[in-house]
């Protein structure tokens, strides 16, 4: 019987190729791996990275996903499998195409004048100009809706913002700017669609040393749109503190924003803290940029890992239906804030 050849050793590629086949820079990639884990590179004797054809058809798949509008935050997490579903139901097909080329042409508009916005923040911040960064921001508030807002200007106004600070081509300096500006306007966004005093309270933190306050504010945001009166605090605050703030306010759902590689040994020690201090029926919801992070320290505590501004709206209409059904009323309408729609 002949004997089997042995199976072919798997082709890697140099960051080079990466960056030709898939139109990411290199400074990016580096973001990218830092910040989401979207790959996993083997290194070389030499310390290079090194990637495979299975590496590189994934960021294809998201340089795409991220054409049609989300954030890199929003994707990152989602398996290969999952990109190409998302990805087929963006694309057209041959039923109505009449209807699916109108709508097609409006989405088009949309990205484009978002893009457009996106684009004057940045010259803003670039430009150091704080006045000009806050105007665009606040005739963003009133043209789009609340979802709209956050998802296409204010995530990938932070993504886009980290990614050059860290690449250079933004000093530090203009970093801490758009940061004072954005946190002002993040905060208005919150006061002004918090619910009325009859809706849930949520409370909403950031969680461990490296928690990035945009991220929980951009939270804060999406859940008073949900119609939730939020009570934010602030960075820094001690797993002691948070949990008196969930007594007093009297709330059974805690959002906690985190920014933590898997081998933080800090978030598993406040999750602990947390869950001890507040009472069981307390539900800890978890946004992280990963659904990896600190998972064993999630599932110990008994929280929900939420991965994405679409899964925290997701869970949260859950909770206020639950809420609902309990009070023997449905009627969410009538707690939610009325935030401009686009058409």
């Amino acid at each position: 019987m002949p004997k089997r050849a042995p199976a072919p050793a798997a082709i890697l590629h140099p960051i080079q190729i990466v960056t030709r086949r898939t139109g990411v820079s290199a400074d990016v990639l580096r973001v990218w791996e830092k910040r989401y884990a979207v790959v996993t590179p083997i290194r070389s004797t030499s310390g290079r990275r090194l990637y495979s054809d299975a590496d590189i058809e994934r960021l294809r798949l998201l340089v795409q996903a991220t054409r049609t509008g989300r954030p890199i935050g929003q994707v990152a997490a989602l398996p290969t499998a999952a990109l190409l579903a998302l990805l087929e139901e963006e694309a057209p097909t041959p039923h109505h195409p009449r209807m699916q080329r109108g709508q097609a042409d409006a989405a088009s508009a949309a990205r484009s004048a978002d893009d457009d916005l996106l684009e004057a923040c940045l010259r803003a911040i670039g430009d150091f100009d704080a006045v000009a960064l806050d105007l665009q921001l606040r005739r963003a508030i009133v043209a789009l809706s609340a979802d709209d807002f956050l998802d296409a200007v204010v995530v990938p106004l932070v993504d886009q913002l980290r990614m050059r600070v860290l690449d250079g081509s933004l000093g530090r300096p203009h970093g801490h700017l758009a940061h004072a500006v954005l946190r002002r306007v993040l905060d208005h966004v919150v006061a002004t669609a918090t619910a009325p005093l009859h809706s849930r309270d949520l409370v909403v933190a950031p969680l461990g040393e490296h928690a990035h306050e945009l991220d929980a504010l951009i939270v804060a945001a999406a859940a008073a749109a949900e119609g939730w009166r939020v009570t934010y605090v602030g960075a820094g605050v001690p797993a002691d503190d948070v949990a008196e703030t969930v007594q007093h306010v009297g709330s059974n759902v805690l959002v906690l924003s985190l920014a933590a590689s898997s081998g933080d040994r800090v978030i598993p020690r406040e999750l602990r803290r947390l869950r001890a201090l507040l009472r069981a029926r307390v539900e800890f919801l978890v946004v992280a940029t990963t659904a990896d992070v600190q998972r064993a320290a999630l599932a110990e505590t008994g929280a929900t890992p939420i991965v994405g501004l679409r899964m925290l709206r997701t869970r949260l209409r859950a909770l206020s239906g639950d809420a609902a059904s309990e009070n023997g009323t449905t009627d969410r309408a009538s707690i939610r804030p009325r935030i401009r729609s686009r058409r």
